[in-house]
């Protein structure tokens, strides 16, 4: 899980940093440039032999409040990306969180910044992992005339409502299945309380309700498409994620007023006791307009997951495809094999060839 974090990790042994924000072993890399442009750290490698060609990078989803270098490291796969000729840029983000409205901004924001320096730059490309993989296709469809084409890899590339409706509810299903948990929050997962609660707090409790239930464990990690093992730290994490974006969006942007529910065991039963919320109707406008997808893509884009990945369930995966064939993405993705194991394990050279894939 080299690219983006891993929540379970970071929280049981207690990493200073996720592993996107580790220097690469070995070799130094080449001298890079780094600064802030509006409260976003960055950083630019340009390889001696370079190609003339540009990779905005785009890294994954970091918890409000973890550590940040004070200056921006580079993402594991710079120095393959760096070896293969391509310059690279990325931004750190002015937010942590679902930042992803910040990153297209920081991101744009960077590349005016390179071109100025380097205006001769051929072509350039925007590269994501998880949460960067909708940065990166945010930024095709909002700024197609900068770019040649997009790479997202195991990327959680969903519209805003989607993302914000499969947080939702894993929440109300785990309120449901284990009602009033040790140390959890009297109205739920996502209740107002629980956004305050630490981590620290959060997710042991959440550890101790699946272990101490583990028939609903198995039903809700089925639901979910996440390995039983992995349930508390997917949960936690849609909590988190869940927390933040109503807290950018000013309110509940999405409800389940009307949804019926299945697979959860007795359905009947589940849809009769889960929680009703309403969308404040202002929040899911916000939503809608920072994190809304069209898939009206008018830039070629390659698109690739791993096997067994806790994070992004297989479920995910067709969405957006599907969004850009029902509007009439000219071309539309190219979904690649899966390949590598786990969150982001893609090899280096993976990485190179999947930029490459993309159409010319």
């Amino acid at each position: 899980m080299r690219r983006s974090i891993s929540l379970a990790l970071l929280i049981a042994l207690a990493l200073p940093l996720p592993g996107w924000a580790k220097a690469p072993p070995g070799d130094a890399p080449p001298p890079a440039q780094t600064g802030q442009l509006q409260g976003a750290p960055w950083r630019i490698d340009v390889p001696t032999r370079w190609n003339g060609e540009l990779v905005m990078l785009a890294h994954g989803f970091e918890p409000a409040g973890t550590p940040r270098a004070a200056v921006w490291p580079a993402n594991d796969a710079t120095p393959a990306l760096l070896k293969a000729g391509y310059a690279v840029a990325q931004s750190g983000y002015a937010s942590q969180g679902w930042a992803v409205s910040d990153a297209i901004a920081d991101t744009e924001r960077l590349r005016q910044h390179f071109l100025s320096a380097h205006p001769r730059t051929r072509h350039s490309w925007v590269l994501g992992f998880s949460m960067g993989g909708a940065v990166a296709i945010a930024t095709l469809e909002r700024y197609p005339q900068h770019y040649a084409g997009g790479v997202a890899l195991c990327g959680a590339n969903l519209p805003g409502e989607v993302l914000a409706r499969e947080m939702l509810t894993t929440l109300l299903a785990f309120d449901t299945l284990f009602p009033s948990a040790a140390g959890l929050p009297a109205d739920g997962l996502a209740s107002t309380a629980a956004a305050t609660l630490p981590q620290q707090a959060l997710y042991p409790a959440i550890e101790a309700a699946v272990q101490s239930r583990p028939a609903l464990a198995a039903t809700l990690a089925a639901r979910l498409e996440v390995p039983a093992d992995q349930l508390a730290g997917t949960v936690s994490l849609h909590a988190l994620i869940w927390h933040d974006l109503v807290r950018r969006s000013g309110g509940v942007p999405v409800g389940n007023r009307a949804t019926v529910y299945a697979g959860f065991g007795d359905d009947a039963a589940f849809n009769a006791s889960v929680r009703r919320v309403d969308a404040d109707p202002a929040a899911q406008a916000r939503l809608r307009r920072q994190l809304g997808l069209s898939g009206a893509l008018q830039r070629p884009l390659v698109i690739q997951y791993n096997h067994d990945d806790p994070t992004i369930s297989a479920r995910f995966e067709g969405v957006y495809p599907a969004l850009a064939v029902s509007a009439g993405a000219t071309p539309p993705p190219t979904v690649l094999p899966r390949a590598g194991e786990g969150h982001c394990g893609f090899a280096d050279s993976e990485v190179v060839r999947a930029l490459q894939a993309v159409p010319r």
